[in-house]
């Protein structure tokens, strides 16, 4: 059995290691050296480009639940990311070059695995394509042609997402504009006149996030960083995003000065989408504006904004629930392009497109982990998410499945999910044939 992986990043590692480990005889492409990109410094495979964390270990984190799921799952390069680790206190920080170094001579000297220094321009099947946010301009030229040039997006422009479970609805109310849709499709924070014009100057004051210069990315009319608005008047937010127009509340019967709509992001209304509030303030700016919306003051996010470089598929209109294109399931995406964000986020993609890929050529069905897992939830989000609103994701709770037994405290539920999500984990793969060999 043969397979083409394209793109030696973390997800196309994982992929390659686990085709490999399963039986399978993989060829690696990777452009560099023969190519360059504007973020990468080496030539080593897995090499991270923005910081060395991946985050938090604590399985009452969504990050940390993620990295023990893939380590029951036998990922190749959470080990290695820990036989890297440096001090960095609940979180996995890896020192950079071990860790690359260390990811690049264990696949290397794979017997079953391949690597291959040049630029791929043709789709492989079967195989994964897995080259992440800076594909090259000719292989994303040729992913446009086979599934459509509507469904590549170049760049991310995201609102945060907040749990629904921490918005003050006393405060809130719900209603659609004119009452159109359902009537009730949006929550809505409503301004007066003061907090209004308070919440548009600690956004001309806010620190922005500035990236690399691979990370620039043009502003466009429709989709401008809600600090930009800010920035060109006092009432453009009035006029534009924050428009209170044909939204009275309820209670009142009278428009408020301002509002901030959200919009539920999963159909089980559990994250709520910010809308038109993307942004590239630095985190902690966004904690503090958000704490600034009335009946956000103690809201959880679940995704915080931005906007960046960011080359993903329109996963949910043109790939299947095991991330192939629908015209052949043998031709996998994984990684970034499919639409999951971060580091862990890949490595899992990844993994499962690894797995899938090697069920498949044996004549097995693919398959997909427990929806109350964080890899099988976050991988049927990416599949099933709405297509005309479709924007990457990160691993967070919000999007598993509640308990069956509602927790208050907040510390305690998350231990339950994890503990929930590690028992299916584990029987998933027990369960699971095509083991490595």
């Amino acid at each position: 059995m043969n397979a083409t992986v394209v793109g030696g990043g973390l997800a196309g590692c994982e992929a390659a290691w686990a085709l490999a480990e399963r039986g399978v005889t993989v060829r690696l492409h990777e452009l560099r050296p023969s190519g360059t990109t504007p973020a990468h410094q080496t030539d080593g495979l897995a090499e991270l480009v923005c910081t060395n964390s991946f985050k938090s270990l604590d399985t009452a984190n969504a990050h940390g639940l993620l990295k023990a799921e893939l380590r029951l799952m036998g990922s190749l390069l959470m080990e290695v990311a820990t036989e890297t680790r440096v001090p960095a206190g609940t979180a996995l920080a890896v020192d950079r070059a071990l860790f690359s170094e260390g990811v690049t001579n264990r696949v290397s000297a794979h017997p079953r695995i391949e690597v291959v220094r040049q630029e791929v321009t043709d789709l492989p099947s079967p195989g994964i394509v897995a080259t992440g946010p800076l594909t090259s301009d000719r292989l994303a030229e040729t992913i446009r042609q086979r599934l459509g040039v509507d469904n590549l997006a170049f760049f991310d422009a995201i609102a945060p997402i907040v749990s629904y479970d921490s918005l003050d609805h006393d405060v809130m109310y719900r209603a659609s504009r004119y009452g159109k849709g359902e009537g009730d499709d949006y929550l809505n924070a409503p301004f007066d006149r003061e907090s209004y014009y308070g919440f548009v100057e600690a956004l001309k004051n806010a620190e922005q996030y500035h990236g690399h210069d691979f990370d620039a990315v043009p502003y466009f009319e429709g989709c401008l960083p809600v600090e930009e608005m800010a920035s060109r008047g006092a009432d453009t937010l009035r006029f534009g995003p924050m428009k209170p127009v044909g939204l009275p509340d309820p209670r009142t019967g009278t428009e408020p000065f301002a509002v901030v709509q959200l919009r539920s992001e999963d159909r089980a209304g559990r994250m709520w989408n910010l809308v038109g509030f993307q942004t590239r303030m630095r985190t902690g700016a966004q904690r503090e504006l958000l704490q600034l919306i009335p009946g956000l003051a103690k809201a959880e996010v679940l995704r915080w904004g931005s906007i960046h470089r960011n080359t993903y598929l329109n996963s949910p209109a043109v790939l299947s629930a095991h991330s192939a294109a629908l015209d052949d399931p043998l031709l996998l995406f994984a990684g970034q392009l499919v639409g999951v964000e971060g580091y862990t986020e890949s490595i899992a993609s990844g993994l499962m497109c690894g797995i899938n890929l090697a069920r498949m050529l044996v004549g097995e069905e693919p398959v997909l982990p427990p929806e109350e897992t964080m890899l099988g939830s976050l991988l049927r989000y990416v599949s099933g998410a709405d297509p005309k609103r479709f924007q990457p994701m990160n691993a967070n709770f919000g999007l598993v499945p509640p308990l069956v037994q509602p927790v208050r405290d907040k510390r305690v539920k998350r231990e339950a999910i994890a503990s929930r999500a590690l028992e299916a984990m584990a029987l998933f793969l027990e369960n699971l044939s095509g083991v490595p060999t």
